[in-house]
């Protein structure tokens, strides 16, 4: 197989491409780093790339394996980069951070060590804002990632180096983690699939603390919906050293379930609390009707529910748990001036939360998650926009302002995707096409608690009544 071929290929086809011979291990490794060395330098998608020469080895031993009968998994052979987030054996990790430029880690998280035992080859990192605060992955150690289908705007964040080097078939599939939007946000920004996991889906094995950090998780990228569903199966299961990690369970989608009668709310701009800028949810909308055509009824849902508290708790968790993780870097004065003024802002927000302040904000998020069990009760998926903005200059560190209001906080500008983060609802990020610019959107297909095969069902029945993911940037 050519070149072009091969990176053209989706993860699972390539994987099927490995282990009937089409491809061997040793031309798929070549083939990305070909298109990496030619490509990557504009958009800045993978960052620590490790060196050829033993890339091209580690290829040739999977090579050796697959000749002698062997295969290691369905990741056989495949490059991969990890997000910049997770902690990889021998890999700098450096969360985007001076404090981390030389850190290597001498353990991998869980999530890498399932991914090495399926046969993937770990060749890098993916770029990240600093330690992943913002939705745009720009960072002093590595600078900025760009668009592929503008390399002016932004890739969104914090998966941003992940989802470019996707959209750019740089990677046939990534690795990403998803707090406010992390995986959803810049899926929208570059027309990949995005998947946020229920809560406990995917361990953690290098977190100092276990219990309170209820709000992030990890996810895979891809694609195509099978090419993310078969990385989460990868990722997903449970883990003693995790103790929210969830039982081990088949997450295949039904590639031909019947979704006549399935019932959709369609959330929108939440009854107009939400601003957007002008085209974004005009065509999260005209994605209404594929779902109508798959048999699915919709109806327009407002929420019944003070959005603003789900906001102000939101604000107060995810600033008092930044607080307790980064209070020893914002005591040291040397170190507090190598930080960004939106993690100092995050710091400080959250110092002097009272005990008090935050089991309300602990309540006020169990009554949001009890206000959409009502809601599925009646419906069976809840679609809201990935996105409020499309993806902007990439010179700009985030809009303070949309849709005519201004934004008082550094994440404002992507409220959108709270709601399901605050509830640890299962997420399929969606494309819903592209604006008169050219740049793309997309949406969230929302499911039940902890019903990740359900959604990816769905986002497969969506997929296949529509042709965004096939339409790639102009390269």
């Amino acid at each position: 197989m050519q070149d072009e071929e091969i990176t053209g290929l989706s993860a699972t086809e390539l994987s099927d491409a490995i282990h009937d011979g089409r491809a061997s291990c040793t031309d798929v490794m070549k083939a990305y780093l070909a298109r990496i060395g030619r490509l990557n330098p504009s958009i800045n998608a993978i960052i620590s790339l490790r060196d050829t020469d033993a890339l091209l080895a580690e290829a040739a031993a999977r090579d050796a394996d697959l000749a002698g009968g062997t295969s290691r998994g369905w990741m056989h052979g495949m490059p991969i980069a990890i997000k910049d987030l997770c902690e990889v054996k021998g890999i700098r990790c450096t969360y985007g951070s001076p404090l981390f430029a030389d850190f290597a880690p001498d353990k991998d998280e869980v999530m890498v060590e399932r991914i090495r035992a399926a046969g993937a080859i770990i060749i890098g990192k993916t770029n990240t804002p600093e330690q992943g605060f913002g939705s745009q992955s720009y960072n002093p150690v590595h600078g900025t990632t760009k668009n592929p289908y503008d390399l002016t705007k932004t890739a969104g964040g914090s998966s941003g180096g992940a989802a470019a080097a996707l959209a750019a078939h740089l990677l046939p599939i990534a690795d990403g983690s998803d707090m406010m939007g992390s995986l959803r946000n810049p899926a929208a920004f570059n027309n990949v699939v995005g998947f946020r996991p229920s809560y406990g889906r995917i361990p953690s094995s290098l977190k100092l603390e276990l219990f309170m950090g209820q709000l992030s998780v990890m996810g895979p990228m891809g694609r195509t919906v099978r090419d993310a569903a078969a990385l989460l199966s990868t990722q997903a299961g449970y883990d003693q050293r995790d103790p929210h990690s969830l039982a081990t369970e088949d997450l295949t989608p039904d590639e031909n379930r019947d979704f006549a009668g399935a019932r959709i709310a369609w959330l929108g701009d939440l009854g107009g609390y939400l601003p957007f800028e002008p085209g974004v949810l005009e065509l999260c909308r005209a994605t209404l009707p594929v779902f109508e055509r798959i048999g699915c009824k919709v109806d327009d849902v407002v929420p019944d529910f003070d959005m603003a508290d789900v906001w102000q708790s939101w604000t107060t968790l995810r600033s008092w748990l930044a607080a307790a993780k980064m209070r020893d870097t914002y005591d040291d004065p040397a170190k507090r001036a190598k930080v960004k003024p939106e993690i100092i802002w995050e710091i400080e927000h959250g110092l002097d939360m009272t005990g008090r302040e935050v089991h309300f904000a602990s309540k006020r998020r169990s009554a949001w998650y009890q206000y959409l069990l009502m809601h599925f009760e009646r419906y069976d998926y809840l679609i809201l926009p990935s996105a409020q903005v499309f993806p902007f200059d990439a010179t700009t560190h985030w809009p303070k302002e949309v849709g005519g209001r201004t934004m008082d906080t550094y994440h404002r500008w992507m409220e959108v995707v709270i709601g399901p983060s605050m509830a640890g609802l299962p997420v399929a990020a969606m494309p819903a096409g592209f604006g008169a610019n050219g740049l793309p959107t997309g949406i969230q297909i929302i499911g039940r608690p902890r019903a990740d095969k359900a959604v990816f069902e769905l986002a497969l029945a969506y997929e296949a009544a529509t042709d965004w993911l096939d339409r790639r940037p102009r390269l």
